[in-house]
């Protein structure tokens, strides 16, 4: 099997990272936006499609106040200082999750960063913030109620498409390969919908260590597999 067109990730390990080192956990986020950056430009190089990151969860809001508060001005700082990088690779940034719990500010960034990069042709790149899987499934359902209530579609009508069309990834291919770094073994509330076929990956390495050569290895592994979808081989 080739490469795969659509890759999720799941980027786990970053304050385990710091903590080995001896340092704060926002040293960790840090490091792992390198680690970002290495990923988007690795994609960009092999060809592949479409990036789902997962940066920042619809439970990660539970976290302390003052390791949320650094971690959304980090997304700030990244944004002003990678769009720039982004357009000229022909990155087409998008960001999925409940935008009205982020700050102003951060939603004018990101407003400005789509808009600067959707005429882009180049590796769709799609960044999860305040974003959960089942939030995800239940807005899309809100959407086809509020289509059927409008008398614009029938609910015996309604089909996998259509649920498809009403979740965060409509218009991108389901991801083909998951990889999740750090060491856990489970998909956390990601892309609960379009995983359901996904290869998953799961490595020990903390995600700023993640580099080049591990996503060599994670694509080395999706080729070797063979993918039924339910029939047999």
């Amino acid at each position: 099997m080739g490469l795969p067109r659509h890759i999720a990730i799941i980027m786990d390990g970053n304050g385990r990272w710091a903590a080995a080192r001896g340092l704060a956990r926002h040293a960790g986020h840090k490091a792992g936006l390198e680690a970002v950056r290495r990923c988007v430009e690795h994609c960009s190089q092999r060809g592949i499609e479409a990036l789902t990151l997962f940066a920042f969860s619809s439970e990660n809001w539970q976290r302390p106040g003052a390791e949320v508060a650094r971690l959304m001005g980090l997304f700030v700082s990244a944004l002003d200082r990678e769009v720039d990088r982004l357009d000229a690779s022909g990155v087409r940034l998008r960001f999925i999750g409940a935008r009205a719990r982020l700050s102003a500010r951060l939603k004018s960034r990101i407003a400005a960063a789509e808009q600067r990069t959707a005429a882009n042709r180049g590796l769709a790149l799609q960044v999860a913030v305040s974003y959960g899987g089942r939030w995800d499934i239940v807005e899309g359902v809100r959407r086809l109620a509020g289509e059927c209530a409008a008398g614009r579609l029938e609910p015996r009508a309604i089909t996998e498409q259509h649920v498809a069309g009403a979740l965060e990834l409509a218009g991108l291919p389901d991801p083909d390969l998951f990889i999740r770094t750090g060491g856990e073994r489970r998909i956390s509330n990601f892309l609960l919908w379009n995983l359901a076929y996904t290869e998953l990956y799961f490595s020990d390495r903390y995600w700023p260590d993640f580099d080049a050569a591990s996503l060599d290895e994670a694509l080395a592994f999706y080729g070797e597999r063979e993918r039924r979808f339910g029939r047999v081989a």
